[in-house]
Protein backbone atom coordinates (compact mmCIF):
# COMPACT_ATOMS: atom_id res chain seq x y z
CA UNK A 1 0.00 0.00 0.00
CA UNK A 2 1.95 3.00 -0.98
CA UNK A 3 0.00 5.28 1.62
CA UNK A 4 2.06 3.25 4.01
CA UNK A 5 4.20 6.76 2.49
CA UNK A 6 1.23 8.99 4.22
CA UNK A 7 3.92 10.73 6.46
CA UNK A 8 6.73 10.86 4.62
CA UNK A 9 6.75 14.33 3.15
CA UNK A 10 6.13 15.70 6.48
CA UNK A 11 9.52 14.36 7.46
CA UNK A 12 7.57 11.93 9.75
CA UNK A 13 6.07 14.23 11.73
CA UNK A 14 2.47 14.40 10.37
CA UNK A 15 -0.33 15.59 12.34
CA UNK A 16 -3.26 13.52 11.10
CA UNK A 17 -4.20 12.00 7.78
CA UNK A 18 -5.18 15.23 6.29
CA UNK A 19 -1.68 16.68 6.93
CA UNK A 20 0.14 14.27 4.72
CA UNK A 21 -2.40 13.89 2.26
CA UNK A 22 -1.85 17.41 1.64
CA UNK A 23 1.96 17.05 1.35
CA UNK A 24 2.29 14.15 -0.63
CA UNK A 25 0.02 15.57 -3.20
CA UNK A 26 1.92 18.93 -3.49
CA UNK A 27 4.85 16.75 -3.82
CA UNK A 28 4.36 14.74 -6.69
CA UNK A 29 1.81 16.73 -8.93
CA UNK A 30 4.34 19.11 -10.14
CA UNK A 31 5.23 16.77 -13.70
CA UNK A 32 8.96 18.07 -13.74
CA UNK A 33 9.79 16.03 -10.68
CA UNK A 34 7.08 13.51 -10.92
CA UNK A 35 9.62 11.02 -12.61
CA UNK A 36 12.26 11.17 -9.47
CA UNK A 37 9.66 11.00 -7.00
CA UNK A 38 7.48 8.12 -8.36
CA UNK A 39 11.09 5.82 -9.40
CA UNK A 40 11.73 6.71 -5.67
CA UNK A 41 9.16 5.47 -4.44
CA UNK A 42 8.65 1.85 -6.45
CA UNK A 43 12.35 1.33 -6.20
CA UNK A 44 11.58 1.54 -2.39
CA UNK A 45 8.61 -0.89 -2.74
CA UNK A 46 10.81 -3.18 -4.85
CA UNK A 47 13.91 -3.14 -2.14
CA UNK A 48 11.22 -4.06 0.50
CA UNK A 49 10.26 -7.60 -1.81
CA UNK A 50 7.01 -6.68 -3.10
CA UNK A 51 6.01 -6.77 -6.92
CA UNK A 52 2.40 -5.46 -6.52
CA UNK A 53 0.48 -2.77 -4.98
CA UNK A 54 -2.14 -0.29 -3.85
CA UNK A 55 -1.45 3.10 -5.52
CA UNK A 56 -2.84 5.50 -3.48
CA UNK A 57 -4.34 8.46 -5.02
CA UNK A 58 -2.11 10.98 -4.08
CA UNK A 59 0.59 9.87 -5.14
CA UNK A 60 -1.12 10.01 -8.99
CA UNK A 61 -4.13 12.25 -8.38
CA UNK A 62 -7.39 12.19 -10.27
CA UNK A 63 -7.55 15.92 -9.73
CA UNK A 64 -4.21 17.07 -11.48
CA UNK A 65 -2.59 13.96 -13.18
CA UNK A 66 -2.20 14.44 -16.88
CA UNK A 67 -1.48 11.58 -19.46
CA UNK A 68 2.62 12.91 -18.88
CA UNK A 69 1.86 11.62 -15.31
CA UNK A 70 0.02 8.85 -16.46
CA UNK A 71 3.04 7.60 -18.76
CA UNK A 72 5.76 8.43 -16.33
CA UNK A 73 3.63 6.34 -13.75
CA UNK A 74 3.12 3.39 -16.16
CA UNK A 75 7.54 3.68 -17.43
CA UNK A 76 7.73 3.32 -13.73
CA UNK A 77 5.59 0.45 -13.26
CA UNK A 78 7.39 -1.62 -15.98
CA UNK A 79 10.76 -0.88 -14.89
CA UNK A 80 9.89 -1.81 -11.55
CA UNK A 81 8.59 -4.91 -12.17
CA UNK A 82 5.80 -3.97 -10.33
CA UNK A 83 1.82 -4.26 -10.91
CA UNK A 84 -1.28 -2.46 -9.34
CA UNK A 85 -3.91 -4.36 -7.45
CA UNK A 86 -5.88 -1.75 -7.18
CA UNK A 87 -6.05 2.07 -7.47
CA UNK A 88 -6.63 3.50 -3.83
CA UNK A 89 -8.43 6.82 -4.02
CA UNK A 90 -11.80 8.23 -2.59
CA UNK A 91 -14.18 8.88 -5.17
CA UNK A 92 -17.11 11.23 -5.68
CA UNK A 93 -19.46 12.26 -8.35
CA UNK A 94 -16.59 15.01 -9.57
CA UNK A 95 -13.67 12.58 -9.90
CA UNK A 96 -15.11 8.67 -10.30
CA UNK A 97 -14.85 9.39 -14.40
CA UNK A 98 -11.59 9.95 -13.89
CA UNK A 99 -10.40 7.58 -11.05
CA UNK A 100 -11.99 4.84 -13.49
CA UNK A 101 -9.54 6.11 -16.03
CA UNK A 102 -6.58 6.39 -13.81
CA UNK A 103 -7.05 2.80 -12.94
CA UNK A 104 -7.28 1.43 -15.91
CA UNK A 105 -4.36 3.32 -16.81
CA UNK A 106 -2.56 1.25 -14.36
CA UNK A 107 -3.45 -1.90 -15.50
CA UNK A 108 -6.25 -2.63 -12.35
CA UNK A 109 -10.21 -2.15 -12.82
CA UNK A 110 -10.33 -2.17 -9.52
CA UNK A 111 -10.79 0.93 -7.17
CA UNK A 112 -10.23 0.63 -3.18
CA UNK A 113 -11.76 3.50 -1.37
CA UNK A 114 -14.78 4.86 -0.05
CA UNK A 115 -16.77 7.45 -1.56
CA UNK A 116 -18.85 10.50 -1.01
CA UNK A 117 -22.77 10.85 -2.69
CA UNK A 118 -25.03 8.46 -3.88
CA UNK A 119 -24.36 4.75 -4.85
CA UNK A 120 -26.65 4.87 -7.55
CA UNK A 121 -25.50 8.07 -9.24
CA UNK A 122 -21.50 6.55 -9.39
CA UNK A 123 -22.36 3.50 -10.29
CA UNK A 124 -23.78 4.36 -14.49
CA UNK A 125 -20.09 5.25 -14.35
CA UNK A 126 -18.40 2.62 -13.19
CA UNK A 127 -20.24 0.33 -15.05
CA UNK A 128 -19.53 2.22 -18.61
CA UNK A 129 -15.80 1.85 -17.66
CA UNK A 130 -16.06 -1.73 -16.48
CA UNK A 131 -14.29 -0.81 -12.78
CA UNK A 132 -15.12 -1.86 -9.45
CA UNK A 133 -15.44 0.17 -6.31
CA UNK A 134 -14.29 -2.38 -3.56
CA UNK A 135 -15.56 -0.04 -0.75
CA UNK A 136 -12.90 0.58 1.99
CA UNK A 137 -14.60 0.67 5.27
CA UNK A 138 -13.54 3.83 7.39
CA UNK A 139 -17.19 5.58 8.51
CA UNK A 140 -19.24 1.92 8.34
CA UNK A 141 -19.37 0.75 11.76
CA UNK A 142 -21.40 -2.63 10.76
CA UNK A 143 -21.33 -4.98 7.69
CA UNK A 144 -24.96 -4.40 6.92
CA UNK A 145 -24.01 -0.43 6.18
CA UNK A 146 -21.21 -1.56 3.31
CA UNK A 147 -23.57 -4.12 1.82
CA UNK A 148 -26.69 -1.26 1.93
CA UNK A 149 -24.15 1.07 -0.26
CA UNK A 150 -23.48 -2.06 -2.22
CA UNK A 151 -26.82 -3.18 -2.98
CA UNK A 152 -27.64 0.48 -4.06
CA UNK A 153 -24.61 0.05 -6.95
CA UNK A 154 -26.63 -2.24 -8.74
CA UNK A 155 -22.99 -4.64 -9.37
CA UNK A 156 -20.57 -1.98 -9.36
CA UNK A 157 -19.46 -2.46 -6.25
CA UNK A 158 -18.11 -4.66 -3.70
CA UNK A 159 -16.01 -4.62 -0.28
CA UNK A 160 -11.85 -3.99 0.33
CA UNK A 161 -11.54 -5.68 4.02
CA UNK A 162 -10.21 -2.66 6.63
CA UNK A 163 -9.17 -4.90 9.01
CA UNK A 164 -7.37 -2.16 11.42
CA UNK A 165 -10.74 0.34 10.59
CA UNK A 166 -13.38 -2.60 11.71
CA UNK A 167 -11.07 -2.50 15.25
CA UNK A 168 -11.21 1.31 15.34
CA UNK A 169 -14.85 0.94 14.94
CA UNK A 170 -14.99 -1.48 17.86
CA UNK A 171 -16.25 -4.32 15.06
CA UNK A 172 -14.30 -7.46 15.07
CA UNK A 173 -12.57 -8.18 11.47
CA UNK A 174 -12.48 -11.82 12.03
CA UNK A 175 -16.86 -11.35 11.97
CA UNK A 176 -16.73 -8.33 9.40
CA UNK A 177 -14.81 -11.06 6.85
CA UNK A 178 -17.90 -13.78 7.41
CA UNK A 179 -20.27 -11.78 7.07
CA UNK A 180 -19.72 -9.63 4.10
CA UNK A 181 -18.33 -13.38 2.73
CA UNK A 182 -18.66 -13.34 -1.00
CA UNK A 183 -18.55 -9.28 -1.60
CA UNK A 184 -14.89 -8.81 -0.40
CA UNK A 185 -13.21 -8.37 -3.63
CA UNK A 186 -9.96 -6.90 -1.60
CA UNK A 187 -7.91 -6.96 1.95
CA UNK A 188 -6.19 -4.44 3.66
CA UNK A 189 -4.46 -6.50 6.41
CA UNK A 190 -3.72 -3.70 9.47
CA UNK A 191 -3.35 -3.56 13.27
CA UNK A 192 -4.39 -0.51 15.16
CA UNK A 193 -3.33 0.01 19.08
CA UNK A 194 -7.04 0.44 20.10
CA UNK A 195 -10.54 1.32 19.81
CA UNK A 196 -11.92 3.99 18.61
CA UNK A 197 -10.04 7.62 17.36
CA UNK A 198 -7.46 8.33 16.99
CA UNK A 199 -7.19 5.41 14.16
CA UNK A 200 -3.24 4.73 15.41
CA UNK A 201 -1.56 1.77 13.06
CA UNK A 202 1.13 -0.30 14.26
CA UNK A 203 3.12 -3.48 13.48
CA UNK A 204 1.25 -6.64 13.33
CA UNK A 205 0.77 -8.31 16.95
CA UNK A 206 1.13 -5.02 19.06
CA UNK A 207 -2.35 -3.67 19.00
CA UNK A 208 -5.61 -5.17 18.73
CA UNK A 209 -6.28 -6.83 15.55
CA UNK A 210 -5.79 -10.57 15.41
CA UNK A 211 -4.17 -10.26 11.83
CA UNK A 212 -3.20 -14.17 11.43
CA UNK A 213 -7.13 -15.16 12.53
CA UNK A 214 -8.40 -12.48 9.70
CA UNK A 215 -6.01 -14.32 7.06
CA UNK A 216 -7.59 -18.01 8.10
CA UNK A 217 -11.24 -17.08 7.84
CA UNK A 218 -10.22 -15.87 4.43
CA UNK A 219 -8.40 -18.90 3.98
CA UNK A 220 -11.68 -20.93 4.90
CA UNK A 221 -14.13 -18.75 2.86
CA UNK A 222 -12.21 -19.46 -0.20
CA UNK A 223 -10.97 -15.74 -0.98
CA UNK A 224 -8.18 -15.89 -3.55
CA UNK A 225 -7.38 -12.15 -4.20
CA UNK A 226 -4.47 -9.84 -2.99
CA UNK A 227 -3.90 -9.22 0.77
CA UNK A 228 -2.43 -5.75 1.16
CA UNK A 229 0.10 -4.84 3.84
CA UNK A 230 -0.64 -1.65 5.50
CA UNK A 231 0.85 0.29 8.24
CA UNK A 232 0.50 3.80 8.44
CA UNK A 233 2.79 5.93 11.22
CA UNK A 234 2.83 9.50 11.68
CA UNK A 235 6.17 9.69 13.50
CA UNK A 236 8.53 7.40 11.76
CA UNK A 237 9.51 5.52 8.61
CA UNK A 238 7.57 1.95 8.78
CA UNK A 239 9.75 -0.05 6.46
CA UNK A 240 11.42 -2.50 7.81
CA UNK A 241 8.52 -3.46 10.47
CA UNK A 242 6.52 -3.49 6.80
CA UNK A 243 9.01 -5.84 5.65
CA UNK A 244 9.09 -8.21 8.64
CA UNK A 245 4.79 -8.24 7.88
CA UNK A 246 5.62 -9.29 4.95
CA UNK A 247 7.92 -12.32 5.86
CA UNK A 248 5.28 -12.62 8.35
CA UNK A 249 2.14 -13.12 6.14
CA UNK A 250 4.54 -15.76 3.79
CA UNK A 251 4.85 -18.09 6.09
CA UNK A 252 0.91 -17.83 7.04
CA UNK A 253 -0.12 -18.40 3.47
CA UNK A 254 2.95 -20.85 1.98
Amino acid sequence: MTANEVARETGWAMHGWGHGDRATNEAFAPLETYGERIHALLGGVRALGFDAIDLWGAHLGPEWATEEHVAIAREALDRHRITVATYATWVGAGNVGRSCELALAMGTSTIGGGFSGDAAVLAPVLRDHGVTLAIENHPEKTPPEVLAKIGAADGTMAATIDTGWWATQGYDPVRAIEELGEHVAHVHLKDVLREGEPHETCAWGEGIVDVEACVRVLERLGYRGVLTVEHEPEDHDPSEEIRAMRRQLEEWVR
